[in-house]
């Protein structure tokens, strides 16, 4: 894999996947390798797809300063993957919390984005979060489901704060739970940095005021996609987000859940293509 080095000297990964203008694409996590993405339902055939693995996962190295894996912090890393492509301007696709990754590059490196695509993106960064009786609604339209209600009273339990088990609501992360959504998720399991994912979010990593301020004077086009079922990042909350920007669509990709090119690739694609291009 082609690798770069990060301001402080670590070496970070990545992978270029189909051909045209490259795309940078954070994944989420946080602090999960890009495997999951794969193709991102074949926006390959579009689009060179700049698949970077954060520090600490996947292809790259591990820090000798943890705390260098805080979400502000991992700016520089993105700024450095741009300098070392040779672009003067570059376009981002985030999905999850790589979006916040990517807002604070946006505040903070503005005219250094050409466009910016969230998908079903987190919205910690700037202070916006869904509550627990938005994720019950949303997860409500899926009790025709034959996994329903054993999903259900699990989500229940961990939204009253009572435990419950996470890996019984997986199904709610997918339009349809059939074989290549279970293969999805399934796929995911071990990748994830937790000792980089617990510094990720700490304090000092995100200044929601000043982060909206930066965003409401940020130049370039902006997508914010949702998934209709997603209840990890609720629609109305991702509205919301999207009102943040200047040059904002937002989108809302039916029967999609947390993974839309996973639930429906054509309908992802065709969004993801008219809008970058």
């Amino acid at each position: 894999m082609p690798a770069y080095s990060a301001p402080d000297g670590t070496m970070l990964a990545y992978r270029s996947l189909g051909q045209g203008a490259p795309v940078i694409c954070l994944p989420g996590g946080p602090m999960q390798d890009c495997d999951y993405l794969g193709e991102l339902g074949g926006l390959t055939a579009h689009r060179r797809l700049i698949m970077a693995d954060p520090r600490g996962t996947g292809m790259s190295a591990k820090p000798e300063d943890p705390a260098s894996y805080r979400c502000d912090r991992l700016v520089d890393d993105v700024e450095a993957l741009r300098a070392h492509l040779g672009l003067d301007r570059v376009d981002l696709l985030a999905h999850c919390a790589g979006a916040n990754l990517a807002a604070l590059y946006a505040a903070r490196h503005p005219r250094r984005v050409g466009r910016l695509a969230l998908i079903t993106p987190s919205t910690r960064a700037v202070g916006l979060e869904a509550t627990g009786e938005s994720r019950l609604r949303v997860a409500r339209l899926r009790r025709d489901e034959p996994w329903f209600e054993p999903a259900f009273a699990a989500l229940e339990a961990i939204v009253a704060g009572a435990g419950g088990d996470w890996q019984a609501i997986d199904p709610f992360f997918y339009g349809r739970w059939d074989a290549a959504a279970q293969a999805h998720q399934a796929s995911q399991a071990g990748r994830r940095n937790d000792e980089a994912a617990a510094v990720f979010g700490a304090e000092g990593a995100y200044d929601p005021e000043a982060t909206r301020a930066a965003l409401a004077a940020f130049p370039a086009p902006v997508l914010v996609l949702a998934g209709e079922v997603d209840l990890n990042a609720v629609a109305s909350v991702l509205a919301e987000f999207a009102g943040l920007f200047p040059d904002a669509k937002f989108v809302v990709q039916q029967a999609a859940g947390h993974f839309p090119w996973v639930d429906d690739a054509d309908r992802f694609v065709a969004a993801l293509a008219a809008f970058l291009g």
